[in-house]
Order: C-alpha cells, then structure tokens, then sequence
C-alpha cells in the first residue's frame, strides 16, 4: 500500500514561501528596508565626503603645534603622530569597511582628537541640551505658526493678515545666524537689556543640579536666546504654509456645508478645517523633528551653547572624522524614524490613506 505524503508537509514550502511573500510586500518591511537603505546611502556619502576636505587631524594638530610652541615641521610631526591613533593615508575601502564593521556591532568608534573618548559617549553627553533648547523652539514655532496660520487664511484680506504676512515672509527670508547675531547686537549690546557672557552655557555653574525652581529656572534663562532665535526663523515658514493649506481646504463641500448648517466659526476652524490642513504640514514637521539634532550649529556656536551642533563644528575644525560621522548617523537615523512616524500620523488623522495602503498591500 502507497503511503501518501502528509498535506502539511507538502505545503509547508509553499505556505513558508507566500508567509515570506506577504512579508516582503508589506507595508512595514518597505518603510524598514527603505530607512536601511537611507542610513547606509547617508553614512557612505559622508564618509567619502569628509575625506575629501582639506587637510586631516595630524596636519591640523601639526599647524597648532607649530603655532604653539614655534618649533620645525619635522618636531611638530613627530609630537603629533604619538597622540593619534589613526593613519589617514590608509586605503580609503580599508577606513570604510573597518567603520561599517564597528557601526554594526553599535560602536561608533572613538573620538580621534580626544584620545579614549567613545564618540557614542560625546553624543550622548551634548544631545539633551540640543534636544531641550531646540526642541522647545520648534514646539512652540509649529504651535504658534498653525493658530495664526489659520486666523490668517479665516480672516484673508483683513489688516491682520496682511500685517502678518509681511512678517513672516521677512523672517522666513533672514537665516536664523542673522537673527542670533541681531539679537545680541541690538538686545545685548546697544540696549543692553541682557549681558551676553552670563548667558553662556546650559546652567548656572553655582546651582546645583535637580528639580529645583532656581535651577530649572537657570536652565531656561540659558536657553531662552536659541529659543527666541530658532522660533523667529521658523514661524514664518509654519505660518505661509498653514494658510496655503487652509485657504485650499475652506473652499472644500463639506466646509460649505457646515456653514450652511450653521455651525460657529471656532468649530469649523478646529473640526473641519485645521484638521485637515495640518496633513501638508505633517511630513515637514516630521522632517524638522529630525534635523532638530544637527539643526542649531550656527546657533549653538553664537550663543556658546553646548549642544550637539557645537559639537559637530569643533569636530569640523579638528577634522574629527569619526565624531562627525557619528553625529552625522545620528542626524540620518533621527530623520528615518521621524519620517516612519510621520507615515503613521497620517493614517491617524486621515484614516483614507490608511485604508488605501491596506487595500493596495492585499
């Protein structure tokens, strides 16, 4: 008598095979892959792209010593190539596959102008400051740039939105170093309504840490400029994109409608129209999450504010290679992930994009 093979496993190849099918056309295994392939596009260009600036940490450290200690060429090579643990004439594929091998296993390396500094560990100590001063700045810019947007494009036309259109199209123009540099030229030097030395730093060096009113109050005087300078370069922007977005969403049916039946102006603006205006806005918003880490260079160096874009621009200086690959990672991640969620709020707050994806994925 003939045994017949067992159905299960004559169609577990084949159920194995189409569980991997729906896997790879999903969704979630695209928008992964995709940032995957973003993260490596990314740190293969800035590798390539820092090694081509001029000059290296040896000739930098030897310009310094020179400088220094007004000693030859040849003295000032032999102290500098004693404190670096790093051959920039090395075969560029050797540099590239030695780093690729270490940001696998998580290891961003060490820092090459501080000796035995893990460049993970500089990250770390510099990313909450950036993260509270800017991060506080584009809260409150994208807050207030959607109410007015809003009021302006309800009330178009009105000296009101033509007074604020005026404003934020000249703060929108001005980059935000520009402004830093007005701030302290006009408040701090000629008005003198700030002294721009004690405002240097994150805190108060005297206050000790904790949850303290003086210190936390220390802590927003600190970051009070890079606030102020971050909101006035920005809110222009979030404002003209929120009325452009409005103006086109009130001439929709269903806002004639809810006119029509009567409805206040407040819960047209809030249930009808600034819900769906906000879509246009949800993938920049996501996007300046993600620069938010390597956003404030100019500003944190204006302002001696210690954050990660100081960071970055002395790395810059010193031509720490693995410091600014680390940073730029850093960057190139946050902006990946901002964008995921940015995919996932709009399924959120228009629940036909989810739908559409579901059925084109089926």
């Amino acid at each position: 008598m003939t045994v017949s093979s067992s159905p299960l496993a004559s169609d577990s190849p084949r159920g194995l095979r189409g569980t991997l099918r729906r896997i790879i056309r999903s969704y979630a295994f695209r928008v992964i892959a995709q940032g995957l392939f973003t993260i490596w596009a990314v740190t293969t260009f800035t590798f390539i792209l820092i090694r081509q600036m001029p000059g290296n940490p040896i000739q930098i450290r030897i310009s310094q010593i020179i400088q220094a200690q007004n000693v030859t060429y040849e003295e000032a090579l032999a102290q500098a190539a004693g404190l670096f643990d790093f051959d920039p004439n090395a075969p560029l594929i050797v540099q590239y596959v030695d780093y690729v091998s270490k940001v696998v296993r998580g290891d961003l390396g060490e820092s090459i102008t501080s000796a035995g500094t893990p460049v993970l560990g500089q990250i770390m100590r510099f990313l909450p400051w950036t993260l509270f001063s800017i991060g506080l700045g584009l809260l409150f810019s994208f807050t207030i740039g959607i109410l007015v947007g809003i009021a302006m494009a309800y009330w178009r036309g009105s000296l009101f939105d033509n007074v604020m259109t005026i404003i934020a199209s000249i703060t929108f123009s001005i980059p935000n170093y520009l402004i830093a540099l007005l701030i302290i030229l006009v408040l701090g030097v000629q008005l003198q309504l700030f002294s721009v030395g004690q405002l240097r730093g994150a805190v108060d060096t005297d206050i000790p840490p904790g949850f303290t009113p003086e210190y936390i109050g220390s802590l927003l005087e600190h970051a009070f400029l890079p606030v102020v300078t971050y909101i006035s370069a920005t809110v222009g922007g979030w404002m003209l994109t929120m009325k452009s977005s409005t103006l086109s969403t009130l001439g929709e049916e269903y806002v004639t409608a809810a006119r029509a039946r009567g409805l206040r102006s407040w819960r047209i603006l809030t249930a009808y129209v600034g819900r769906n205006a906000m879509l246009p806005l949800v993938t920049q918003l996501a996007v300046s999450i993600g620069f938010v880490i390597g956003g404030s260079v100019i500003i944190e160096v204006i302002f001696v504010y210690p954050g990660l874009g100081g960071l970055l621009s002395a790395a810059i200086a010193n031509r720490d290679y693995t410091t600014m690959q680390g940073v730029f990672l850093i960057i190139a991640f946050a902006v990946v992930v901002a964008n995921t969620l940015a995919d996932v709020l709009y399924g959120i707050l228009d629940p036909r994009i989810r739908i559409g994806e579901e059925k084109r994925t089926r």
